[in-house]
């Protein structure tokens, strides 16, 4: 695999969890039924990793369901789990919240930045019109888009990354030596990505790597192999345009 950032032409991006705060944005989205319930010993940590859990399973089980129904479920899940009464309203709103989840600060200068040298490509667990809305927080136009809707599954199952790079060969000439998969998530994106032969850059916002919660991804048993590690999108960035390895 490539040595330096400056080796390949074009990224490939998760995108809730590394561009879009989907923690916040689902924390904030479970208010409404946290606060019906007057109940104060539910907290952002371990509501966040039962997220996790029902997410990843849900995903597993139903890989042609729409994102939004998909959260749906999830968040009667959260509510029996925590012995909570909810609503198809509640149920509905909270699988609708994904255009209200903020882009973190750094992202849509990180992103612009790095259009000046690369392809910018999405690989995202939504649907169309999800990533649409999360779109307009982003500030660039990416060269491709592919989502869970397009291909008919969820990441991290191994369709998702075949589908992406059959696409960029056959739509666009790229190859897999020019890409570097850039993402937040070990469970959806770096097993997968691996195991696919790509190159990986792991964008660490949870802080795992000296010790943070995983937070609303599934955990992995065993981390895998990346090629650069950084904080945050924008700390890449700055990487790449001072020509760092």
């Amino acid at each position: 695999m490539a040595s330096r950032l400056t080796d390949f032409t074009t990224l490939t991006f998760d995108c809730y969890g590394t561009l879009i705060d989907w923690e916040s944005g689902i924390w904030d989205a479970m208010q409404p039924l946290i606060a019906a319930s007057g109940r104060d010993d539910i907290t952002r940590i371990p509501a966040l990793a039962a997220f996790a859990r029902f997410e990843s399973r849900q995903q597993a089980e139903t890989p042609a369901m729409l994102y939004p129904e998909l959260l749906a479920r999830v968040h009667r899940q959260l509510a029996r789990h925590y012995g909570l009464e909810t609503t198809d309203e509640r149920d509905a709103a909270f699988g609708g919240s994904l255009p209200h989840w903020p882009a973190f600060p750094d992202t849509a200068d990180a992103l612009r930045a790095l259009k000046r040298r690369y392809r910018l490509v999405i690989l995202s667990n939504v649907n169309r019109a999800g990533f649409a809305a999360s779109n307009r927080k982003l500030g660039v136009e990416f060269d491709a888009i592919y989502t869970a809707e397009d291909i008919g599954s969820y990441k991290p199952d191994p369709r998702n990354f075949e589908h992406l790079l059959a696409r960029l060969s056959k739509d666009r000439g790229i190859g897999k030596g020019e890409i570097l998969h850039t993402a937040q998530s070990l469970f959806h994106d770096h097993v997968p990505a691996r195991a696919a032969g790509l190159a990986n850059a792991w964008i660490d916002r949870q802080g795992l790597a000296a010790g943070g919660s995983w937070g609303a991804t599934a955990e992995v048993p065993v981390r895998p192999d990346f090629d650069f590690l950084f904080p945050s999108m924008g700390a890449m960035a700055g990487a790449v345009s001072a020509g760092a390895i």
